[in-house]
This record gives structure tokens, C-alpha cells and sequence, in this order.
């Protein structure tokens, strides 16, 4: 999902007042309905079972505990805002992608004990913001965010799902400074380095980056504002916003197939980061049949990207059952890694050393993600990630049966505003900041 916080902080942050859709003047459920679930408010499911209370680390062996749960097995929740302690459905358009849907909270609910998301087809694009299409996003948020901070494991999400920044600073973590917190990872005078002005995005005039620059980097001056921490010596550390995907749904020669991948900035020069065997690891696994994704970043974005196959009988059409999607991850340096999960099964992991020094492009290693995150899934559709089968049925439904969210026993953190990352002060007295000043279309 790529450009994900600016579209989705730019509605949360900036909300009209309307009638279309499910809303009433105001923002208020139409229906005036508000899901029973007294007695259910906890982090953890009542439903959830006792088996799933705790897991092995795929990598380490220790033991995961379970900080997060929901079964979905209330019938009928909404997610307009107010509706639900944990999730908060957008009504916006997705433009960072130019999806062809308009995201509506109508189109996600909960049914024989799942949450379903539903895109339909619209007859008349003008009740729906001129969009042909209408759909669900769903990122867990406003009014009580489910955070994941640091090390821990993602499961049960069953066509796009992301763990995401709270903060959306920049793209990727970036700790370092120099020449990778500048706009465009060039000199001030835009006279390099090399790698930055050439051997880039090929649609791009080969240039490397469109990305502002760090936002609240290391290079802060002291007394200036930054959301902190500060380190011994007066310095800051750098804040920027990760961005793990859980799953991007693709077809692939007529099979349905997966993206699992990480985002980052500052790049590599030619978006290569260092894919040597020491630095990645495929599993050995009949379903996935995992390979390089051999897209590797454009001036938007870097990616690390795995491809893989998925279980054919889990989709709506082919069978329904469900399949389990996650990934496991710590943060850090070096031997920090993130490990992704297909059908209940590894299939490929990266280590953090393989987004170390990069001489060509003049910048530091980058850590995977030490900032708090959040939860989302949506179900879109868009030309940019691929031909449209005009043949595509609908409405079409994406089912989830369970997320549940794990950390290490000794090591659990579930707040959004964590003292070695704040968020909350920053966030509340520079809401407009967070917007980058991009355009919104409300259609």
C-alpha cells in the first residue's frame, strides 16, 4: 500500500460535514446503531482461545504472548466513527494509488464471525463521489489506536494489509545524518551525488528520489521542535514512517499470488539493497514458491519485496477457506530482521544488515522499524497494480476471521505515545504538519 499515511491522515484530519453515504450531517451512523459488545472491550477477544495465548517465535523459539486480539464474532458491528474502541473505517478516496473506489465505512461489517469487506460496482457514479467503484478500509485508530511496538508477530489477516508508522514522518527509518535526510538525497545544490541524479527511476528521468527529506531527523538543531527523544549528548533521534506489508494480493499467470515486503528511505543507488544469501532467506515451502520480487523502488518508494504463491482454495470463488497471513519482526540494526508468514507458513524473511552503508548513495544503514505502528486492511482495485479483467465479479468480499498481535514475554508495549519513541505531543500540537500541504480531492 504504498503513500499510505498522507491519504489517510489528510481525511482523519480534515473531516467534512456530509450525507453521502452512511452519515448523517455531522458525521453521526445514520442508523443510529451501536454494536453490543458490552463486556468484550479488552486488548484481548473473549473469544479468542486459550491455545492461541501464546506462540513460538519462528526465529528464536521464545515465547510470544498474545497483547492483541479480535475474533470478529459479534454480529453486525459497524465502524463509523464512534461505533468500535479499536477500528475506524475511512470515507475518503484513496488518491495516493488512484484507486477506482471511493471508501465508504458501509462496506465493512462483521458476519457469521468474520469482518467483511465488500466492493460493489456502482450504476450511478454520482452517489458514490463520482467513483465507480465502492469499497472498505479499515485501519485500527481513532478513538483507541492498537499499537505494535517492536519485536512481535502479526497473524489472520486474510486484498491489502499493512502495519503502518502512527506518526507518518517520512518513508522508512533513518537515523542518521546526512546527505539521506535532504529532499531528493541530493547535494543542496542538487550536484549529487551520482547515484542520486542517474541510474534511478527510468520514468523518472533516472533520477533516485522525489521524497521531501526527513521531516524530524537526526540533524535537528537543539531547542528546535522535534517530538524527541533527545540522547545524552543533546542530539535527536530520527523519527520516520515504516511501513511493513502483511500482503498486497497480485495475479500472477492466471494464479493468485502475494507481495510480503518492507518499505524504505533514504534508497540504495539503483533501489539495490544487498541481497546476498547472508541477508535473506527463502523457505523451502510447496505453496509459496517465494522469489525476489524484481521490483525494487521508483522515486516514491524502495521496497524489499518477496513474491509468492497462495493457497488457490482461499478465495472467495475457489472455495473459501481461509488462509493465515503475518510476519514476525524485530527491530534494529544488523541481525534485526522481518520474517513473513504465507498460509500459516514462512516463506521469506530479510535481515536488517541488508539495508547497511551504501558508499553510492552517501548514506548510513537503516534499521528495520524501532516506531510505534498500527494495523489496516482494505480491499481496493486500481490500474496501477496491474490489467483489470473486465470479467471480475461483483460485489466481491474479502473475509477475515481473526487478528491477533503477539510480543515477547518480558517485553510487552501496547501504547501508541512509548517514551523511547513519542508520538502523542507532537502529533496534537502539529496536526497540519503531518499533511505535507498535498491536495485533497473530496470529490
Amino acid at each position: 500500500m504504498l503513500f499510505g499515511g498522507y491519504p489517510i491522515l489528510s481525511r482523519v484530519l480534515t473531516k467534512d460535514q456530509t450525507n453521502q453515504g452512511g452519515f448523517n450531517l455531522g458525521g453521526i451512523n445514520a442508523t443510529g446503531q451501536i454494536p453490543d459488545m458490552v463486556g468484550n472491550y479488552g486488548l484481548i477477544d473473549l473469544d479468542t482461545p486459550k491455545s492461541a495465548y501464546t506462540k513460538k517465535s519462528l526465529e528464536t523459539g521464545e515465547d510470544l504472548v498474545l497483547v492483541f486480539s479480535d475474533e470478529f464474532n459479534v454480529e453486525g458491528r459497524t465502524f463509523y466513527p464512534g461505533d468500535d474502541p479499536y477500528w475506524e473505517a475511512m470515507d475518503f478516496w484513496y488518491w495516493g494509488t488512484n484507486d477506482l473506489e471511493w471508501y465508504d465505512p458501509k462496506q465493512i461489517t462483521t458476519k457469521g464471525g468474520y469482518l467483511q469487506i465488500t466492493m460493489e460496482k456502482v450504476t450511478d457514479p454520482s452517489t458514490n463521489h463520482n467513483m465507480t467503484y465502492r469499497s472498505g478500509m479499515l485501519p485500527s485508530g481513532s478513538p483507541a489506536p492498537v499499537p505494535l511496538e517492536g519485536y512481535g508477530q502479526v497473524f489472520g489477516l486474510s486484498a491489502t494489509s499493512d502495519v503502518l508508522d502512527m506518526v507518518q514522518l517520512s518513508k522508512g527509518c533513518y537515523d542518521s545524518c546526512d546527505i539521506g535526510t535532504l529532499p531528493n538525497q541530493t547535494y543542496v545544490d542538487k550536484s549529487g551525488p551520482p547515484a542520486a541524479i542517474s541510474g534511478g527511476d527510468k520514468y523518472h528521468d533516472d533520477v533516485l528520489s522525489y521524497l521531501p527529506g526527513q521531516r524530524l531527523s537526526a540533524c535537528t538543531c537543539p531547542g528546535e521542535s522535534h517530538p524527541g527523544p533527545v540522547r545524552s549528548d543533546g542530539t535527536y533521534v530520527g523519527r520516520a514512517a515504516p511501513e511493513i506489508d502483511v500482503f498486497e494480493a497480485i495475479i500472477e499467470g492466471g494464479k493468485g499470488q502475494i507481495s510480503q515486503s518492507s518499505q524504505w528511505a533514504p534508497y540504495n543507488a539503483g533501489y539495490e539493497w544487498d541481497n546476498t544469501t547472508a541477508n535473506y532467506k527463502i523457505y523451502d515451502n510447496d505453496v509459496s514458491q517465494t522469489i525476489l520480487n524484481p521490483y525494487m523502488g521508483g522515486v516514491f518508494q524502495q521496497a524489499v519485496s518477496g513474491l509468492s504463491f497462495t493457497n488457490q482454495s482461499c478465495y472467495e470463488l475457489e472455495g473459501g477457506c481461509f488462509a493465515t497471513y503475518g510476519f514476525e519482526y524485530t527491530p534494529g540494526f544488523d541481525s534485526a530482521y522481518v520474517l513473513w508468514i504465507n498460509n500459516g507458513e514462512p516463506s521469506w524473511k530479510h535481515y536488517a544488515s541488508g539495508l547497511g552503508l551504501d558508499t553510492a548513495a552517501e548514506i548510513a544503514a537503516r534499521p528495520i522499524s524501532e516506531e510505534p505502528m498500527y494495523i489496516i486492511t482494505n480491499l481496493g482495485i486500481s490500474h496501477g497494480f496491474g490489467t483489470i479483467d473486465e470479467s471480475l465479479e461483483f460485489p466481491a468480499t474479502m473475509s477475515i476471521d481473526w487478528i491477533r498481535v503477539y510480543q515477547p514475554r518480558g517485553s510487552i508495549s501496547v501504547t501508541c505515545d512509548p517514551e523511547d519513541h513519542p508520538t502523542a505531543d507532537y502529533i496534537n500540537t502539529y496536526v497540519k504538519a503531518h499533511l505535507l500541504d498535498l491536495h485533497f480531492d473530496r470529490r
